[in-house]
């Protein structure tokens, strides 16, 4: 009899782990699903559908600057700097994320280049932006929804390989 009831005790435990990991999986794959949506917003120079991806209170932090809430970040810098560029494309693009609930921490490393539009009113002439970037997130579960309430963002140049 008591080897019949470890045996219970065992199924159940296990069952409960297995239960809990497909659970933590599929919250990890919610917050990568959230933050791609806003890496892919950006990839089509837009803001166009991202506010609800952040919480009203959202802080921006960007290359050691604070950029205030994420609808600041939009209105005086995003926004118009997404006007200026022909295109916006990340690659070697790398998602860590770990899940507390009701927290979700992320850790985003790419590469980007911007391909810049020449401005004549500022006198500057077409060119290319490649950068090394990396981003570190902090979402939260709001009623049922995976909210980005903090982002920092830096980057800095690409280095060359030397031989």
């Amino acid at each position: 009899m008591k080897t019949y009831v470890k045996s219970i005790v065992l199924v159940a435990v296990f069952a409960f782990v297995g239960c809990n990991n497909n659970n933590q999986i599929a919250e990890e794959e919610v917050v990568i699903s959230v933050m791609k949506s806003y890496k892919d917003a950006i990839q089509n120079l837009t803001t166009e559908g991202t506010m609800e991806l952040f919480t009203k209170e959202a802080l921006v932090f960007e290359s050691g600057g604070s950029e205030g809430t994420y609808k600041n970040y939009v209105a005086g810098h995003l926004g118009p700097e997404l006007g200026h560029f022909n295109s916006f494309v990340f690659s070697n693009y790398k998602i860590n994320v770990e899940v507390d609930m009701p927290f979700a921490f992320t850790t985003e490393t790419y590469i980007y280049i911007i391909d810049l539009k020449a401005n004549e009113k500022r006198g500057t002439e077409a060119r290319i932006i490649k950068k090394k970037g990396v981003a570190t997130s902090v979402l939260k579960k709001i009623n049922g929804a995976w909210k980005i309430t903090k982002t920092h963002s830096s980057s800095r140049n690409v280095r060359k390989k030397s031989h």
